[in-house]
């Protein structure tokens, strides 16, 4: 099942660009967009390339665009949000180049809601953590018009190609797939990545100068998630298996309103809504946030999702409520109309009756270690979107600080490969060896995998969920491992489909995030351990860094 490292193996490249871009949410269509200005590139999606988490996301862009905001203020609350662990170079970055985003994003033709008062101006929202009106949206399905407009344009784009239904099952190193050594140096170099016809089922070559991971995160290693089913960790696992450093897995953000209804367990309600003035009420409708924080409803989501799990377990109810009726019959569908449409589908009358919430894990604050210019501790490997750490988010993120991290940092990635493609393209990229079977054969039981899967997503749930202990994650740490250790068996056993690579990845994902949960005796941000439950400035003041073969 591995590739072959035979130096007579049959060589050959099946796909070839200057660029490889492995995903196709905002974050890896910018960056093509941008490269292709003087690079070839190949952008390879999972699934069809519209699939990903950029187009679910409803909330909108966080920029300083208002008369009474500024720089500092936006920095401010990024890192009060962040818990200590913010890089604030990396924060300063975000938010000085930030606006500059939305306007070329203006420049693109993506339609952001205008202001029905001031007309011609940006209308701006505010959402948990904010202390301005700052949030730049098209109504509440932000992520999906931005994705459309960059997908566009990379469809007609005549230096890019997009190859959809392909996923990356590993990356390609110059030492163990060259050379075959089997330890590889520390300074090695990837050339693209071994790529899985979801179709076919053949594994073929797409080789580069320069390969970009925009993956996205891995909230299906989770029961409940507001992730759609591609959110695996992809790239996360191939980034680690390869020998790139990974950090602060265990913040993983939970969305305090995620739907609570058994043919929607995936749709969240936005944070918007509190922001425009929605309350999260008990069972028997009283308010509650303000007992946990100042800000009440609008409390950066780590507390408001700990206040929600904490009245649910306290209570013994299923879920919260949602107060949307303050928003007022006539504000509701036009500043939320794909909310307000799916939630009457549903059959919930929001403008008369709070609707059932709960928290769903939605976003991975972690991920592979970068610089400033998205550039890994790999030669040749660049990571942007939610699969990077750039340091931005620290503990826990600031609302709608996504997207603009997706935008700013793979517009600073984009050059960063573009310096790179042209110090070394008058090389030829290597033919690369062709993937060999071993002797793998079909899988006769899709049962066992289906098992682990389920068994990993509600581990997770149960022992490494908002709140966690000492207890739960030792017991995290030796279920996966049992579930780890099988799926790498059939994983040199059976020949490779779409499931067992996705299995493959985020057992491994989830043995990292409980890893680092164990690393962090205290709590932060995102992770609350009731065993520790203070910070502890002078032992965990740091990110929590991972990486193959080192030690602790």
């Amino acid at each position: 099942m591995a590739p072959t490292k035979h130096p007579r193996a049959s060589q050959g490249n099946d796909l070839q660009a200057d660029v490889l871009v492995i995903g196709s949410g905002i974050a890896g269509l910018s960056l093509a967009l941008q490269a292709a200005v003087s690079a070839s590139v190949l952008v390879v999606t999972k699934v069809e390339a519209e699939e990903s988490n950029s187009n679910y996301a409803q909330g909108g862009v966080a920029a300083v665009l208002g008369d009474d905001d500024r720089i500092a203020l936006h920095e401010r609350d990024t890192l009060a949000c962040g818990a200590g662990l913010c890089d604030p170079e990396a924060v300063r970055v975000l938010v000085e180049e930030g606006p500059d985003e939305v306007l070329r994003l203006l420049s693109l033709g993506v339609r952001f809601t205008r202001d029905p008062i001031q007309r011609g101006r940006l209308a701006l929202g505010r959402e948990g953590g904010h202390s301005r009106r700052r949030i730049v949206h098209a109504k509440d399905r932000t992520g999906h018009a931005i994705e459309r407009t960059l997908l566009d344009l990379v469809r007609a784009h005549p230096k890019i190609r997009l190859v959809e239904n392909h996923i990356a099952v590993d990356l390609i190193l110059q030492a163990k797939h060259l050379e075959g050594r089997r330890r590889a140096p520390s300074r090695d170099y990837v050339w693209g990545a071994y790529i899985l016809d979801r179709a076919t089922g053949e594994i073929r070559v797409a080789a580069a100068h320069a390969t970009v991971l925009a993956t996205g995160g891995a909230g299906k290693a989770y029961l409940y998630t507001t992730n759609p089913d591609i959110a695996t960790g992809d790239g996360l696992a191939a980034a680690y298996r390869a020998g790139a450093s990974l950090a602060n897995l265990e913040f993983m953000q939970f969305h305090p309103t995620c739907l609570f209804h058994p043919e929607a367990k995936s749709f969240l309600i936005s944070e918007a809504a509190r922001g425009e003035g929605a309350r999260l009420l008990t069972g028997d409708g009283k308010p509650f946030m303000r007992r946990y924080h100042r800000l009440g409803d609008l409390a950066p989501r780590d507390v408001v999702a700990r206040a929600i799990d904490f009245e649910i377990k306290k209570r013994g109810d299923k879920y919260v409520l949602l107060d949307m009726t303050r928003i007022g019959r006539r504000q509701l569908p036009r500043r939320f109309p794909h909310i307000t449409r799916r939630v009457l589908e549903l059959g919930y009358d929001l403008y008369r009756d709070p609707i059932p919430v709960v928290p769903a894990a939605h976003y991975l604050c972690g991920g592979v270690v970068t610089d400033l210019d998205g550039a890994t501790n790999l030669p040749g490997l660049w990571v942007c979107g939610e699969a990077a750490c750039t340091g931005v988010h620290g503990a826990n993120r600031l609302a709608s600080n996504s997207l603009l991290e997706a935008l700013v940092f793979a517009r600073r990635a984009a050059a960063s490969v573009l310096r790179r493609v042209n110090d070394v393209r008058p090389r030829r990229v290597p033919r690369l060896p062709r993937w060999r079977l071993n002797g793998a054969v079909a899988a006769k039981e899709q049962v066992i995998f289906d098992h682990n899967w389920d068994a990993i997503r509600r581990l997770m749930w149960d022992y490494m969920g908002i709140v966690r202990s000492d207890e739960r994650l030792a017991r995290a740490a030796t279920m996966v491992a049992v579930i780890r250790e099988q799926t790498d068996r059939d994983y040199w056993r059976y020949r490779l489909d779409a499931d067992l690579v996705e299995l493959r990845n985020i057992t491994l994902v989830a043995a990292l995030m409980v890893r680092c949960a164990q690393l962090r005796a205290e709590s932060r941000g995102l992770h609350y351990n009731i065993d520790h439950p203070r910070a502890d400035d002078r032992r965990f003041l740091h990110d929590t860094v991972v990486r193959r073969g080192a030690r602790r």
